[in-house]
């Protein structure tokens, strides 16, 4: 897999890029957001992940992150020092696929670069009309990957609609955490569960309907359907 890496430290990208290459990445080094944005031209070459540091020298990472969304679906990888779960909403509300805190494990940061590169299904997959679910003034639809919401389309990154998706296929069923870690991130990685509480505040946020996902304390989620 390619892997485009945007760290403005030499040394850390060094450490970083012969660990990535040892687990057979190709990885290209981008030091600041200007280098990132020239590398992702459409006729540039293709990249299965974006490792984007967010003390960058030229711009901020959350707006480089935002220009990145705009030309392209590859999957962004935010990593930063904040900590706190409202900049984690911004990233992820920016377009970033997921979310990592330094310091971190190395076989944390692999482990989540193979999640978000996982199931990326082509929006031509099926014919819309097809594989919908309606729940109130909620429309997803399946093989399209839209979700509107009173005919208002919502952008969702990958992993919000394969959140709500799951949740909405059986609406009023409690999901343990655990399962949906499995099925949606594939991994059974116990540290996911944090980004698991920020994909389903950014849901909430995003559909304006916060009661839509009900958080069942010690087991997991639920969605309850509207009226």
């Amino acid at each position: 897999m390619r892997l485009l890496l945007v760290e403005d430290d030499n040394h850390v990208a060094a450490a970083l890029s012969a660990v990535l290459k040892r687990h057979g990445f190709d990885v290209t080094h981008a030091r600041s957001g200007e280098e990132a944005l020239q590398a992702l031209v459409p006729e540039g070459p293709g990249f299965g992940v974006v490792l984007l540091d967010l003390g960058l020298p030229d711009q901020d990472g959350y707006e480089v992150c935002g220009k990145i969304r705009k030309r392209t679906a590859t999957p962004v990888i935010m990593v930063t020092a904040r900590a706190d779960v409202r900049s984690r909403i911004h990233g992820l509300n920016l377009g970033a696929d997921d979310y990592v805190v330094k310091p971190y494990d190395t076989g944390e940061l692999l482990a989540r670069i193979h999640a978000v590169s996982r199931r990326t299904v082509p929006e031509d997959a099926a014919a819309p009309g097809e594989n919908e679910l309606l729940l109130g003034p909620v429309h997803i639809e399946l093989p399209t990957r839209r979700v509107t919401v009173d005919g208002t389309v919502v952008q969702l990154t990958r992993k919000e609609f394969d959140l709500l998706a799951l949740l909405a296929q059986r609406p009023g069923v409690v999901f343990r955490r655990e399962q949906i870690i499995s099925e949606v991130w594939r991994t059974s990685w116990e540290g996911t569960g944090r980004t698991l509480e920020v994909h389903v505040a950014s849901l909430r946020a995003k559909l304006r309907m916060p009661a839509l996902i009900e958080t069942v304390r010690g087991v997991g989620y639920r969605l309850v359907a509207p009226a």
